[in-house]
């Protein structure tokens, strides 16, 4: 009787770790069918997609011309978890907009996400939690991370590591040996997408560890605002295994950016100039803000331009009207035939017509995720390592949580099965 028992205890155990462990097997991504003409009012029930639905509602998508692309890196398992952060709503391969409100117009993105910088309301999205790779947006985590740990008026050398990057790829054109003020290095790195000033700012903000420890504390502070999709290789954006992120995410981080007034000050930065450097034989030049935004739309308050071949283009832009401030998120998008900041523009028109009560969602505050009972921050990755899965620690949360699960249970059935073997023979030896 004992023998059955445990055995009994034992199964259960492992049956209750399969049940726990959710279907991840299940594609939430699946492909959608043609998009909803723009300008018209959508149905009168939300429209939502749910974990375990058959399709999403497709998001209205602007014609693109072809282009050459390298393959798509394979994204992180699904973590259902993740995909409900602001809102079960948010859960969707498609749209999500308020019920009867006018339909979004139609953007070449993938993925995006309009939301209010105050109240955090998400107003509507497209995809908001599907993965994607972030190009130079990213570097908005660098300036949430980092603005509040360095000094502007600090004067630093540039070094030789600091310069390398991607040959072709976007650089301010500091030099090595140079020797700037960290104020200078930042509008380098926020009106031209300065590669090697992101390099820098890593550098002096990670410590004993450099760039590795920079960017280490960028994944750290991306955990605590709540962006659990969002894993950072390089600094700068520049594309590196592993490295992803998702319109939802982006919202978090910009929504901490533009609450600190040095970075709106920088962000609508339209002229600066970079210093000549006697030492080196250099002369300064002047460098202008790419943010179209800031000069074209009434209330713009910055944003940031990404663009790489893996990534296309990405968009982050925020503005404000009647006392309102939204911000756009933009993620896998083509330059024509609207622009990125142009496409963004849409979609804050398209916000700012909609009621202030209108919602599908929210973003999160930071610490929120951390500080809830259930959910334990998982160890620091690694620059170049992904994420765990799980976000949340526990052992259920995704294919290898649910193979953990299953082999430990698994192993503890055995052991008590062997244990009980063991002391039956030696019963019977013992026997006269």
């Amino acid at each position: 009787m004992r023998v059955r028992l445990l055995t009994t205890t034992a199964t259960a155990v492992l049956l209750s770790a399969v049940v726990a462990a959710p279907a991840v097997g299940a594609d939430a991504r699946q492909r959608v069918g043609p998009a909803r003409a723009a300008g018209g009012t959508l149905g009168t029930e939300s429209l939502v997609y749910r974990a375990g639905a058959t399709r999403a509602v497709p998001c209205p998508r602007a014609a693109a011309p072809a282009v050459s692309r390298p393959p798509r890196p394979s994204p992180p398992p699904v973590v259902p978890e993740d995909r409900v952060v602001g809102g079960p709503e948010l859960d969707t391969a498609g749209l999500a907009v308020p019920a009867g409100v006018p339909a979004p117009p139609k953007i070449t993105a993938t993925s995006w996400l309009v939301a209010d910088l105050d109240t955090g309301q998400v107003l509507g999205g497209c995809g908001p939690h599907e993965y994607a790779t972030p190009a130079s947006v990213q570097k908005l985590l660098l300036a949430a991370t980092m603005l509040p740990r360095l000094d502007p008026k600090q004067v630093v050398t540039v070094t030789a590591a600091d310069m390398r990057i991607e040959p072709g790829s976007s650089a301010v054109g500091l030099v090595e040996g140079g020797r700037y003020s960290v104020e200078t290095v930042w509008l380098g790195l926020l009106l031209n997408s300065g590669n090697e000033a992101a390099n820098v700012l890593a550098r002096l903000g990670g410590g004993a560890d450099g760039a590795a420890g920079g960017v280490r504390a960028m994944n750290e502070y991306a955990r605590r605002l709540g962006a659990l999709q969002t894993h950072a290789v390089t600094p700068s954006g520049l594309d590196g295994r592993g490295q992803f992120t998702s319109a939802y995410d982006l919202a978090l981080i910009a929504r901490v950016c533009f609450a600190d007034p040095t970075f709106r000050r920088y962000a609508l930065t339209e002229l600066t100039r970079i210093p000549a450097q006697p030492a080196k034989r250099t002369k300064g030049f002047q460098i202008q803000n790419e943010n179209q935004l800031i000069y074209r739309y009434p209330g713009a308050l910055g944003g940031k331009t990404g663009f790489t071949d893996l990534a296309r283009h990405t968009y982050v832009g925020a503005a404000e009207r009647d006392g309102r401030r939204l911000v756009v998120t933009l993620l896998g998008g083509e330059p024509q035939p609207k622009r990125g900041w142009e496409q963004g523009a849409a979609l804050l028109d398209w916000g700012f017509a909609l009621p202030r009560s209108a919602s599908v969602g929210r973003l999160v505050e930071p610490g929120e995720l951390s500080a809830t009972p259930t959910a334990t921050p998982s160890p620091p990755a690694a620059p170049g390592q992904a994420r765990p899965a799980a976000a949340s620690g526990s052992v259920g949360g995704g294919a290898s949580g649910f193979w953990a699960a299953a082999g430990l249970a698994g192993a503890a059935a055995v052991l008590l099965l062997a244990g009980l073997v063991w002391r039956r023979r030696a019963a019977r030896r013992q026997a006269p």
